[in-house]
């Protein structure tokens, strides 16, 4: 998992997750810190035993920590944050040693882990896209009632 740890110590990663963490402090919805990126991470990792997708720990890993890495730009600039979190990502996947080919796996899997398309797909955006849904508790957040997501999007049953 080195390069996954190197992905965390990128200063360009610290500071977007800092700002991120400052600008949603007070927010009553889901939060987008440390905790959400490894339960989507965890979650992925699982689907992909559990079906045996054969992705690595690594790019699992590697894309879970950064799919949400535009969502401070996405507040501040209006830039979706799968667009923005493409563009930063890649300068990070390249410091932290992956190669070209894991580069563009997991810059497609950030670009469209918000993408219903990709719902079904076996592939590392698929996964991702479902472990990011599933890694919501609606049924025990106290902010439930109040959130703008649709009923049939929100997770009111525990599944992995």
């Amino acid at each position: 998992m080195e390069r996954v740890n190197k992905i965390w110590r990128h200063p360009v990663w610290k500071q977007q997750m800092e700002h991120l963490a400052e600008y949603e402090k007070n927010r009553i919805f889901c939060r987008h810190g440390m905790d959400h990126l490894m339960d989507v991470a965890r979650i992925a990792y699982i689907e992909n035993l559990e079906k045996n997708c054969g992705i690595s720990k690594e790019i699992i890993y590697g894309a879970a920590l950064l799919h949400d890495i535009g969502r401070y730009l996405q507040y501040t600039e209006g830039i979706p944050h799968e667009k923005a979190g493409e563009d930063l990502a890649e300068e990070i996947l390249k410091d932290s040693g992956f190669t070209g080919e894991e580069q563009i796996e997991i810059l497609e899997a950030i670009a469209r882990h918000r993408d219903k398309d990709i719902g079904e797909d076996s592939r590392l955006a698929g996964i991702l896209y479902r472990a990011d849904k599933k890694s919501r508790l609606c049924g025990f957040c106290p902010a439930e009632p109040d959130c703008n997501w649709s009923e049939e999007k929100k997770n009111m049953l525990i599944s992995v």
